[in-house]
């Protein structure tokens, strides 16, 4: 996989990105399989979010006779480290301690995601 990151994925082309992360090559109606039922979109809706990821370099495509398939050009670690980043930049300042303070005092966080949090920091500082 290639480690360019694209432009700016959208809510809808990300949900496309999810169903190839978890398993590709896929062709389009594979990914329709996966997604559309629970987003109520048809097949021509999904051909048109993988066409924009292809021009967005997010996707490969490769012929596979009458049809085309569908892999991920950038790994899902690298787009969600990526897309943190641009959050905390563009909403806290760079900083990534309002954000959890933000979580904490919106209890958004759960007693388990603290400790979670808390052995991350320990086994960061070690």
């Amino acid at each position: 996989m290639d480690a360019e990151l694209p432009e700016r994925i959208s809510e809808a082309e990300h949900a496309v990105m999810e169903a190839l992360w978890d398993e590709s090559p896929l062709t389009a109606q594979d990914v329709c399989k996966r997604v559309c039922e629970t987003r109520d979109w048809s097949l021509p809706t999904v051909k048109t979010l993988l066409s924009r990821l292809v021009a967005k370099r997010a996707l490969d495509t490769e012929a596979d006779g009458k049809r085309f398939l569908y892999t991920p050009r950038i790994r899902r670690a690298d787009y969600v480290g990526a897309e943190s980043r641009r959050l905390v930049d563009r909403l806290f300042g760079g900083r990534a301690a309002p954000l959890f303070a933000h979580l904490a005092e919106s209890e958004a966080l759960t007693d388990d995601d603290i400790a979670e949090i808390e052995a991350l920091l320990r086994e960061l500082k070690s």
